[in-house]
């Protein structure tokens, strides 16, 4: 009888912000094995032992064979279909995370690039993770030890590329995730939002989005939302006749002497003089 096995993953070590490991499994597939179309709610990498069959993304299809795999990234519509002749023999782990995304950019796996070959003769834990991980089931404190072969995989996919393209991978991470720090600010900024709220909605851990802020602007994550508050602030101070304390809740103040206190330091003046001027001018 083929094998079927997914074994799922409960710990008291999870946290929400970390890397976890959900589900594993390994399949030996039937002749035109299918899944999909549909979406999952996790990220799931499956590495291909034998066999052949298709993966299906967006308009790409991906003929793909023993050393090779894919991913499905969450809530993104995929199909995959073993070969009738030659089925996939393949295992899949399934996890999510705060690092999850980030990780996986930097092995070069998005939807765009879902797909992956490991080098020819490199040893390596992807053609082993199920057995590997199938014995922590068994061991005392089994699901910490997991979690590394979780990480181990994760740096052999990153390992993988030539160190040219890891740079570039790292460098088109960090302007995206940049991109969608601001986009978060810009939409969000009227309200009562953290650095913390921020940096999940990016997928990053909050002290190294701030370091990309200060490598890429020179100024910390806190200190941009500040100024683009205050930015904002001015704006309204100008082109509206609200008033200071309508002004501090638009920009996400509920305290107005705070947002005075904060935009005065920031630009040298009191947002009510500057109000006053901007309107007798």
């Amino acid at each position: 009888m083929p094998l079927n096995h997914t074994i799922y993953i409960a710990s008291e070590a999870q946290q929400p912000m970390d890397l976890n490991l959900l589900f594993f499994g390994k399949e030996e597939c039937l002749p035109g094995h299918a899944w999909g179309p549909g979406v999952r709610d996790a990220y799931i990498l499956h590495y291909i032992h034998e066999g052949t069959g298709v993966f299906r993304l967006a308009d790409h299809e991906y003929r793909l064979s023993a050393g090779e795999g894919f991913l499905i990234p969450p809530d993104t519509v995929v199909n995959y279909e073993a070969d009738t002749e030659q089925p996939w023999v393949y295992s899949w782990i399934g996890f999510r995370g705060l690092y999850a995304r980030t990780l996986m950019e930097r092995a070069g796996l998005t939807t765009a690039e879902p797909v992956y070959r490991m080098p020819a003769g490199m040893p390596h834990t992807l053609g082993r993770f199920y057995e590997l991980l199938l014995e922590t089931s068994t061991q005392p404190a089994g699901d910490i030890h997991a979690q590394g072969i979780l990480y181990g995989i994760m740096y052999e996919l990153i390992s993988r590329l030539p160190s040219s393209e890891r740079g570039a991978s790292r460098s088109r991470s960090k302007e995206m995730h940049i991109r969608q720090a601001i986009e978060y600010i810009e939409n969000s900024y009227s309200q009562k939002i953290t650095i913390l709220d921020i940096s999940r909605s990016v997928g990053l851990d909050r002290t190294y989005l701030s370091s990309l802020f200060k490598e890429r602007f020179g100024v910390s994550l806190q200190a941009f939302m500040l100024e683009y508050r205050m930015n904002r602030a001015m704006e309204l101070l100008h082109h509206t006749s609200l008033s200071v304390g309508e002004v501090s809740r638009s920009v996400g103040y509920d305290d107005p002497f705070l947002f005075s206190k904060m935009f005065k330091k920031l630009k040298g003046v009191s947002p009510k003089k500057m109000r006053n001027e901007a309107h007798s001018s």
